[in-house]
């Protein structure tokens, strides 16, 4: 690592394949958005000859972001795979999303990867949700890199870049977060500064000049040793601090030379298991230059430190009727056991599924079990279902390469499984198998549609049934109470790029509409009501009185209807039809059209007639009772109040406890959790916090995250009630 050089011509017009599991490199890219993940990707396919100096695939088609969406918004928003050869190893890079509200797309770009690259902007540091993500992956141990970009801005210094790095991430131990290489800047230009030209190697005290556009190998000059010994020593010593060979320490202390192969030997098993996270520098080629600076450098940390897939312990497995089995491991020959980790559609090709195989081979045409379960509070169903496997292929972009088969620790896309939805397990059918689900965020930003015209109602269902089995971030709502279809998503821009794939994708135009929550109706006192239904316009006539008391009961209770009739002034037969009346109105509503609940309706007293008298004249007289009742009665609006734990820097909770506050919310608790992070617990009305997913990553700048769930119904304050009524009343 660091100081070997490959010429490998990569992998131009044909797929990269794998033969066995350590020769592959599972690679996810971590940043935020502008950090230039998208900028690096395409600078390693271009060093590794994966595609052209236009950046373009020989086989047609830019390699990465080429997605019509992701041009028209100037940002990645989905997961892209670009496998690259490097050194005779396939490196499956994973390409993520850095805006927030496509952290599904990045979950799974982690789920499917065993290592990451964190990239960083010089120009613009670490950010609080990169070091969200940074924590999760030590969570699990993941192995970790960092690389520095954007160099060539303005007051942009490595050095300082380093040492934000080393105190953001690094945590109790800073010292494994160091750099392999420092950069070399060439003369002055006319602004006054000085562009990246080289590197030089701390270990290997090698100059790697790339001013030519490829990668040229010197001895340094006799003053640039002297510079760079601080960083050297201090990156010798990070290395024997997680080295196995207890004598290292001993050796250098004494002054002993350590031998250069020993300590890269140490320093690669070491990133391997996630105990050193070495910082690295890259920048995209010049144009007409085949190798950009740092790119031969981060591929020989991939193929020499990152682990392969061997290394890794695959996710917990299950029997789909929740038995536990043996731990799975690596081996092509295994049982299947393979995840989808991204769904997308092909408007000629249809469903196109990307896997992650975890054990076993993969081949085309062979019949899998389709096994998915656990979301159906997104919208998703349980299933169980045989399928066969179509095309196997590689993606690079939007082009797709034809592979014979996919082996355990590889990535391929699976064509044509019609059932087969993002987090679902592929195994063999005579061995079904379900593999526990990783971590998803929920949706919390609601989003109500209506289709456009006829012809969209028609295909509304259909197409967001695919859009929400592509995407498991996202929820479908059917809401009985408000009869509002509702999208749940992340935020806006996710909002935003799933109306845009429902409409050029599917061709359903929808239109957006104010997002109603559940509000119910109630008594605020007793009250008395007769309902008098009677008509004689020839024929069989229509002929029901009854008299009805209303008095308001504890929340929960719902809706009790009590029979006190006396002497048979109303029938036996007919007291259930009065009974069904008053619920139909309740149901109805009876001041604002809302549901009423949690009141006690007794039924005093009526007549009938022997003739005229029905089941329907009864429900009737049953529904005008309850509707007279509420006319001289207190009736109270009941808004649906959340309990919400918001979790957020500690330098942000007193903005969010105010901002609760100044939206009704009541905050009932606050705690520490983990390190300069505090939960603030409140309860705040529903409909107060319709855009709370937008206005906290504001409010937090990006750091802060919420949840949410149902608490009661509680009176709303008479002014809200007040307008929400004149509106109703205005809507008739």
């Amino acid at each position: 690592m660091g100081d070997k050089t490959s010429t490998h011509p990569g992998a131009a017009g044909r797929a990269v394949t794998a033969d066995q599991p350590s020769s592959v490199r599972n690679v996810v890219l971590v940043g935020h958005s502008g950090s230039g993940k998208t900028t690096l990707v395409e600078a390693l396919a271009l060093a590794t000859g994966a595609v052209n100096r236009a950046g373009r695939v020989e086989d047609g088609g830019c390699a990465s972001d080429y997605d019509e969406i992701e041009h028209r918004q100037q940002r990645s928003v989905q997961l892209s795979l670009l496998p690259v050869e490097w050194g005779g190893i396939k490196i499956n890079l994973l390409d993520t999303p850095g805006y927030a509200d496509f952290v599904g797309e990045l979950r799974a770009g982690l789920r499917a990867a065993d290592a990451a690259l964190f990239i960083v902007s010089a120009a613009d540091g670490v950010d609080g949700a990169t070091r969200m993500v940074w924590d999760e992956c030590a969570a699990v141990s993941m192995p970790r890199a960092l690389v520095i970009t954007h160099l060539e801005a303005a007051r942009a210094d490595f050095e300082e870049m380093t040492a934000v790095c080393r105190r953001a991430l690094g945590g109790d131990s800073p010292d494994s977060v160091l750099p392999l290489y420092l950069p070399l800047r060439g003369a002055e230009g006319a602004d006054g500064h000085a562009a990246v030209t080289g590197l030089v190697g701390l270990l290997s005290q090698r100059v790697f000049d790339y001013s030519t556009g490829v990668r040229t190998e010197t001895a340094p000059d006799a003053e640039q040793l002297p510079l760079i010994q601080e960083a050297r020593d201090r990156l010798i010593e990070g290395i024997i601090a997680e080295s196995e060979d207890e004598t290292l320490m001993d050796r250098y202390l004494s002054g002993a030379e350590l031998d250069a192969k020993t300590l890269v030997e140490d320093l690669e098993r070491a990133v391997a298991r996630g105990r050193f996270h070495p910082v690295l520098a890259a920048a995209p080629a010049a144009e007409g230059a085949r190798q950009g600076l740092g790119t031969v450098e981060l591929l020989e940390l991939i193929t020499g430190g990152f682990p392969t897939p061997l290394e890794r312990e695959a996710p917990a497995v299950t029997h789909p009727g929740g038995a536990r089995r043996a731990p799975l491991v690596c081996d092509p020959a295994g049982p299947l056991a393979a995840e989808v980790v991204k769904t997308s559609s092909d408007p000629y090709v249809g469903r196109i599924s990307l896997v992650r195989v975890f054990s076993g081979t993969l081949r085309p045409d062979e019949t899998v079990h389709v096994s998915g379960h656990g979301l159906q509070d997104r919208g998703h169903e349980d299933h169980d279902v045989d399928e066969r496997v179509g095309a196997l292929s590689s993606p690079f972009g939007k082009v797709q390469r034809s592979v014979p088969e996919a082996i355990a620790g590889d990535l391929a896309c699976v064509a044509k499984l019609s059932r087969a939805e993002t987090g679902d397990t592929l195994s063999a059918k005579d061995a079904p198998l379900l593999m526990e689900p990783w971590v998803m965020p929920d949706p919390l930003l609601p989003v109500a549609i209506e289709a456009h015209s006829k012809a969209d109602e028609d295909k509304l269902s259909q197409g967001l049934g695919r859009l929400v089995a592509e995407d498991p971030t996202m929820r479908l709502e059917q809401n009985p109470d408000t009869h509002q279809v509702v999208l749940w998503c992340l935020g806006e821009a996710h909002m935003d790029v799933a109306l845009e794939r429902l409409r050029t994708r599917y061709g359903v135009q929808v239109d957006t509409v104010p997002h109603k929550v559940s509000l119910r109706e109630t008594f605020g006192g007793k009250a008395a009501g007769r309902g008098r239904h009677v008509k004689q316009s020839g024929g069989h006539g229509q002929y029901a009185i009854c008299e009805i008391e209303v008095e308001p009961l504890p929340p929960g209770s719902g809706i009790d209807f009590v029979d006190k009739v006396v002497g048979g002034a109303v029938p036996r037969q007919f007291i259930p039809s009065v009974e069904k009346g008053v619920r139909a109105q309740a149901a109805r509503g009876i001041a604002a059209g809302y549901p009423l609940v949690d009141v006690r309706v007794t039924l005093l007293d009526g007549k009938a007639h022997s003739v005229d008298s029905s089941d329907a004249a009864f429900q009737t007289a049953g529904a005008l009772a309850l509707r007279e009742a509420a006319a001289d009665a207190r009736i109270h609006l009941l808004e649906p109040v959340a309990e919400v734990q918001v979790l957020v820097s500690d330098e942000y909770v007193g903005a969010v406890m105010s901002d609760l506050s100044g939206r009704r919310g009541r905050v009932v608790g606050t705690e520490q959790s983990g390190a300069e992070r505090t939960l603030v617990r409140a309860e705040i009305p529903e409909i107060e916090i319709g855009r709370y997913a937008v206005d906290l990553r504001s409010l937090s700048h990006g750091t802060g995250r919420f949840s949410r769930s149902y608490a009661r119904h509680e009176p709303m304050p008479a002014q809200l009630s007040d307008r929400i009524r004149e509106q109703a009343e205005n809507g008739r």
